[in-house]
This record gives structure tokens, C-alpha cells and sequence, in this order.
């Protein structure tokens, strides 16, 4: 597995977590997990135009 899929699946479980603790009302966890899930995206973003990945 690729350091992108493996970003795009922590990406993907950030996600999901975000919806559990916001669903269950935990506001703070809500809060953290969407500003960790905002820099996954980034990193996600960043390797996406990163074509030196395959080593």
C-alpha cells in the first residue's frame, strides 16, 4: 500500500470518526479529530502532486 492510500484510508476513518463523536455529541473530540482530519487532507493534497512516492 502507498503512502497516498494509506493517507486516503486514515482520511476516510478520520471522517467516520468525526460523524461517531458528533453523533454521540462529544463536541471537543468533533473538534480535534476534524482539525487532525483538515491535515490528512492537506498531506493528501501534498502527495497527490508528489510523483516521488514509488521508492
Amino acid at each position: 500500500m502507498s503512502r497516498g492510500e494509506r493517507l486516503k484510508e486514515l482520511a476516510s476513518d478520520l471522517s467516520r470518526a468525526v460523524e461517531t463523536a458528533r453523533r454521540i455529541g462529544l463536541p471537543t473530540t468533533v473538534y480535534l479529530l476534524s482539525m487532525a482530519l483538515v491535515e490528512v487532507r492537506e498531506a493528501v493534497a501534498d502527495n497527490d502532486g508528489d510523483d516521488d512516492d514509488a521508492a
